[in-house]
């Protein structure tokens, strides 16, 4: 009897499914793989952390990752294709020649652990720790790869990052792709350095933060070799000599605790910690954080838009010592679901003619802000001017948007895009932004043309020839070139250009487009719009709107500008660089 009882049982374990079997030990055999639309992620064994899909901010796409699986929030602290989410029915495979592999249900490849050269079909498992690092291992149970090697923006208690080593930030707290922080384990030098880098390269700018890990010696066997956030929650350099410098001393706070420390979204490096035992209600504490003020910290003059965007100001939370983006009064943000973004003006600017510039003062007032400075976008310096003599200078000058009067005395003007917008008490003196009198807002979707004017049904939007060439998004985004007014009105149906005649049709695009960036280059503009005085009256923004067009229908896809950059370019937040041909290989 007992012996038929035990046949059971073990036939009974037989039975059970191999995830769950995986699961008890954390270990996962070659060839196994996880879907989307499986609900048992691999997780460690004691179960604090899981290996698996997740969606971010409940999307339709999915994000492999590693996360805290025990606390109500399951805190994302690896992931593996931010840059390219999978869609569902997407997997991941454990395989010998290549590790871990994603795949879309099409069988596209979305990310890939190693190649082949470097596991050479040496994978016999992974294993999803306790420490929350995933580890691929050989048959003698050698580390082949690991999380641990290849964070994203988070490491974890006991993980060690060698020289060169980088963590780089989110694009927000819910976007995954690359952000515009890193925190860098430099090379050269062993320095452990904060900066922005120049998206969407990884060109990197001077740093906002640094530790010398040589304090000073030239001795390079002084330098930092690890950086290592050991288990107890504290994170130091050690030192080729093998002494240690600890980032920040502050005592840690004691208990049954979960420790990360997190390169945030918008380049703050903090400390956080959790109870383990959660009642539901508890969040990540922060311990500590730097920079203190990153909104100072940043340097300007290499990073021109500061932590915030163009026009925006920089502030610090109080209470968390976290960044907070600003527009300024009457101007409002370029894409409202971005608050990190840049600011544009809520109103109509006149330009630089001749009759608009005798009309500045009429048309404008200065409005006095408190402790804001822009410090890196001054064009003009006045000594020894008298705060009237200050505002009354940027009042009639049609590019000052801002007049700083300086407590010695100075009378700093500037112009747009403002950048690197701070919040400070300690600049004193006076800031001026100069805003319209009137409501002359700038016009929405809805605008009309003035009653009386003819309803022509052939007008097109600027340089409506070069569109047929872009994609709808980006004939979308030009036709809010509308709201300003411009208008191409087809004044010809037949264009004769090297002898051939143009119909409209499929088969022209080519040549409109090229007609259209001829006009631009050799300054024709007003043929490119049949002579049309409304688009006329304003030659500097028709031949933005032009510039921004070529741009986007440019045969390289790396040459056309992102969604982003459009905008900025369209509302003038940005110079527009002269564009090249857009089609070079069929000019003639």
């Amino acid at each position: 009897m007992a012996l038929s009882l035990a046949h059971t049982l073990f036939s009974l374990l037989l039975l059970l499914p191999t995830s769950a079997v995986a699961q008890t030990n954390g270990k996962v055999t070659v060839g196994r793989s996880l879907s989307t639309t499986d609900s048992s992620p691999w997780v460690s064994p004691s179960g604090e952390f899981a290996f698996g899909f997740r969606q971010p901010n409940g999307s339709d796409f999915f994000l492999l990752s590693i996360w805290y699986d025990n606390i109500p929030d399951r805190t994302i602290v690896w992931y593996a294709n931010g840059e390219k989410l999978a869609p569902r029915g997407s997997k991941v495979n454990l395989t010998a020649d290549r590790g871990l592999v994603l795949t879309s249900s099409q069988g596209e490849e979305l990310w890939t652990s190693s190649d082949q050269s470097q596991l050479a079909g040496a994978v016999a498992s992974g294993v999803m720790n306790d420490t929350g690092n995933f580890v691929l291992e050989d048959s003698n149970f050698k580390n082949l790869w690991q999380s641990f090697q290849h964070p994203s923006d988070t490491m974890l208690p006991t993980q060690i990052m060698e020289r060169g080593g980088v963590l780089s930030s989110r694009q927000s707290e819910t976007n995954f792709s690359k952000g515009r922080f890193q925190l860098r384990f430099r090379q050269e030098t062993g320095n452990l350095v904060l900066n922005t880098i120049n998206l969407p390269t990884n060109d990197p700018n001077g740093p906002y933060y640094q530790i010398d890990s040589t304090a000073g010696d030239l001795n390079t066997s002084n330098s930092g070799k690890q950086l290592i956030f050991n288990a107890s929650g504290y994170i130091y350099i050690l030192r080729e000599n093998d002494e240690r410098i600890t980032i920040e001393q502050e005592s840690l706070p004691t208990g049954n605790l979960y420790f990360r420390v997190t390169l945030n979204f918008d380049g703050i490096f903090t400390l956080y910690s959790h109870p383990k035992t959660s009642a539901g209600n508890e969040s990540w504490t922060p311990i500590w954080s730097v920079p203190d003020n990153i909104c100072q910290d940043i340097p300007g003059d290499q990073s021109m838009t500061g932590v915030c965007g163009y026009n925006s100001v920089c502030k610090i939370n109080p209470k968390d010592r976290r960044p907070i983006c600003e527009c300024p009064k009457r101007y409002s943000l370029l894409d409202p679901n971005d608050p990190y973004g840049s600011c544009k003006p809520d109103f109509i600017q006149a330009g630089c003619k001749e009759d608009e510039l005798n009309s500045q003062r009429s048309l404008y007032y200065l409005e006095e802000l408190t402790n804001t400075n822009w410090p890196f976008s001054d064009y003009m310096r006045l000594p020894t001017f008298t705060e009237e003599n200050c505002k009354n200078s940027c009042l009639q000058d049609c590019m000052c948007a801002v007049a700083i009067f300086s407590t010695n005395n100075i009378c700093w003007k500037k112009k747009l895009p403002l950048s690197n917008g701070r919040f400070s008490e300690n600049d004193g003196g006076k800031v001026f932004i100069k805003v319209r009198k009137d409501n002359s807002t700038l016009p929405g979707p809805s605008f009309q043309n003035p009653v009386g004017k003819k309803k022509n049904q052939d007008r097109l939007i600027l340089a409506g020839s070069v569109l047929l060439g872009c994609s709808l998004f980006v004939i979308f985004i030009l036709i809010a070139a509308i709201c300003h007014g411009f208008f191409y009105k087809k004044a010809v149906s037949k264009i004769d250009r090297n002898g051939v005649d143009m119909e409209s049709g499929e088969e022209d695009k080519a040549i409109l487009t090229d007609w259209a960036y001829d006009c631009f280059q050799e300054g024709t503009l007003d043929v490119l719009v049949g002579y049309d005085r409304e688009a006329m009256d304003d030659m500097e923004k028709l031949e933005r709107f032009v510039k921004v067009a070529i741009w986007c229908i440019q045969e390289g896809p790396s040459l056309r500008p992102t969604m982003r950059k459009v905008t900025h370019m369209l509302e003038g937040v940005v110079d527009v660089p002269i564009p090249p041909c857009p089609s070079p290989f069929n000019t003639t």
